[in-house]
């Protein structure tokens, strides 16, 4: 199967233009798309939510000559690309050219299409406060929408304690390393959710205006903690890694629907 086809589909599902939006409207910065191209003819791809050199020996031991990738593998200038890089992105670079493959990254695009990561971060928490999988959302606002999606979501959820919110979460997203901060008795019944780094002032300030009694995101910097105890807003801290791997195992099933070569999901020990 061609390269071209397959970025076709990737696209199909998370279309870049959706991160050129996103990027417009929220004053951001991404670097989405086909990134290391070395080959034609496709023989597998290996999912894998960062370009690791365990997701390169992945692909190596399985045949596969292409990695598909969340956060993108370039994303800063690059000044040289050597093998002896102290932050080893030259030696990964390096190793995918060597071997002969190709990476594809789609970043904020399947951060913020309707299905994508964020959708599938307020999904796994609806999950954990007891919804059904699959049934319709309380969806009552969105940060920044863009056609068809957007990033940052509020909405609301059946009554649940915090503390019991947060251990059902551990179930939903594999993992044990949740932090909390507030109350666990307190009931929760509305959410702000925002999948990777996305707490900051602006994040804050929008869970404020909507009446989020909880705070979901990674990342979180001091200050941010304290002005959200300020307020009054309790907090959920996931790792970056597990508040967006559920929703990258979705993308990667859907596009093992549409192609004809195998295809292996990666999950990088330690990283939950």
């Amino acid at each position: 199967m061609k390269l071209s086809e397959i970025y076709k589909i990737a696209d199909e599902i998370a279309p870049k233009r959706l991160s050129d939006a996103y990027c417009k409207a929220a004053g951001a910065y991404d670097n989405s798309g086909l990134l290391v191209e070395t080959c034609e003819e496709v023989t597998g791809i290996v999912f894998s939510l960062d370009l690791t050199n365990a997701a390169i020996d992945r692909a190596v031991e399985n045949g596969a000559n292409l990695i598909i990738t969340h956060h993108p593998v370039i994303y800063g200038k690059v000044d040289h690309i050597c093998m002896n890089d102290p932050l080893i992105l030259g030696e990964k670079l390096v190793r995918c050219i060597r071997q002969g493959i190709s990476v594809i990254s789609m970043h904020l695009n399947l951060d913020v299409v309707q299905g994508g990561i964020d959708d599938s971060l307020m999904q796994g928490i609806l999950l954990a406060a007891g919804e059904t999988e699959g049934a319709g959302t309380r969806l009552i606002g969105i940060h920044h929408p863009v056609e068809d999606g957007g990033y940052g979501k509020a909405y609301d959820i059946q009554p649940i304690s915090l503390g019991i919110l947060a251990d059902q979460m551990k179930e939903v997203f594999s993992t044990n390393r949740i932090l909390v901060y507030g109350d666990k008795d307190a009931k929760i019944s509305r959410v702000a959710s925002f999948c990777g780094a996305g707490a900051d002032e602006g994040s804050i300030a929008y869970a404020k205006q909507m009446g989020a009694q909880v705070m979901v995101s990674s990342d979180f910097k001091h200050h941010l903690l304290q002005l959200l105890t300020e307020l009054g807003i309790s907090v959920i801290v996931l790792t970056h890694y597990a508040s967006e791997q559920y929703g990258f195992e979705k993308y990667c099933k859907k596009i093992r629907e549409q192609v004809s070569v195998p295809c292996v999901f990666h999950t990088e020990d330690g990283c939950f």
